[in-house]
């Protein structure tokens, strides 16, 4: 197991609006190891975004304002950082890659300008070297004539180019940890799959750690090697890439899993959904927050929230179905295909996503 380079223990976040407080992120704990890819999956509203912005102090404080946790970086609490100290991090230490480039570049700014900022007020870094750093970058991230492109504004490239350049300013700093917030979301397929290798790429090279985000269990099984499930403001399970896809012992993982079309999805196979509406975190509940739409729940599922419980070697989950009373419930299985070799070791669950029997 390699060192963990950021704890988060324990974080609670909310947001005060005219309805009430809303329990955004509720008791999450998790580790970033050095030169990991960690996965967070979950519908939107799960409190995803809202866990990632926390460690770089993104949320708007107020009306959002930490209730409790810690967030350990090297040794120190990033909560407890002021603004000065946390300019210090952002960009630098840590990195982040938002989700839409189309609306996170200024489109009032040169795209070189912007990937420069990073150095501003560093008198360590000069203004010709701030510019061979960025055009460095912007080769390394394979983008075509980065003199050029170093000079446009952000309306003048694509929406897979612009995403490119949302790598380059995560990355000039030499950041130890990148997080990417469903950074394919607005692309097209094909330029996914160029901007995810990119990232893999980026990983392996420098041995930067990630944390990404997605809709896309696809790209997790492609992408991740441990897989953090969130549902109503909770981890709810987590563990290595293939544990979570083959051995999910959650419902809702299972549930999440089953509701995807593959490659042998015949046009008039029914999907299975999974029925019911997220938790209201206005007032959320007190048992598990996946109850409700669970069908397997019992009358404690309402009643109390179950413990995280060791399934494997790094996997856990937060199930009654777990415990020695519990009845035996098998939950629905990814068929599982033949692994070759340690370095393909996720391309069983790569095949299972994309229907694939064979190789």
């Amino acid at each position: 197991m390699t060192k963990a380079i950021l704890e988060i223990k324990n974080l609670e976040f909310s947001f005060r609006t005219y309805g009430g407080v809303v329990k955004a992120v509720r008791d999450v704990s998790f580790e970033v190891r050095e030169g990991e890819i960690l996965g967070i999956v979950g519908e939107s509203g799960c409190g995803k975004s809202v866990t990632v912005q926390c460690i770089l102090r993104l949320n708007p404080e107020p009306p959002g304002f930490f209730e409790n946790g810690s967030i350990m970086y090297k040794g120190e609490d990033i909560i407890k950082k002021s603004n000065r100290e946390m300019r210090k991090i952002r960009g630098v230490e840590i990195g982040f890659i938002f989700q839409d480039p189309m609306t996170s570049l200024n489109p009032t700014m040169r795209i070189g300008k912007q990937i420069e900022e990073i150095f501003v007020g560093r008198s360590k870094v000069s203004r010709s070297e701030a510019k061979q750093k960025a055009l460095d970058i912007l080769e390394l991230v394979g983008i075509n004539e980065p003199e050029r492109r170093y000079r446009q504004y952000p309306h003048e490239l694509s929406g897979g180019m612009k995403q490119r350049v949302m790598i380059a300013i995560a990355l000039v700093g030499q950041p130890g940890i990148i997080i990417a917030d469903e950074p394919t979301t607005s692309l097209d397929v094909t330029i996914e799959a160029q901007i995810l290798e990119i990232l893999k790429d980026l990983q392996e090279r420098f041995n930067t750690s990630i944390i990404l985000i997605t809709h896309d269990l696809g790209v997790i099984a492609k992408m991740c090697d441990r897989v953090l499930v969130m549902y109503g403001g909770k981890i709810i399970e987590e563990g290595p890439v293939n544990n979570i896809f083959y051995e999910a012992a959650h419902p809702y993982t299972s549930g999440l899993i089953q509701s995807i079309a593959t490659l042998d999805t015949t046009k008039d196979q029914k999907l299975v959904p999974i029925d019911g509406t997220p938790p209201d975190l206005f007032s959320p509940p007190v048992g598990c927050p996946f109850a409700a739409r669970c069908e397997y729940a019992m009358e404690i599922c309402y009643q109390s929230m179950p413990d995280h419980t060791q399934v494997k070697d790094e996997h856990y989950s937060s199930c009654w179905l777990l415990h020695e009373y519990a009845p035996d419930v098998q939950l629905p299985a990814v068929e599982r295909t033949e692994v070759f070799g340690e370095e393909e070791k996720n391309i069983d669950a790569v095949d299972a996503m994309e229907g694939k029997n064979e190789r």
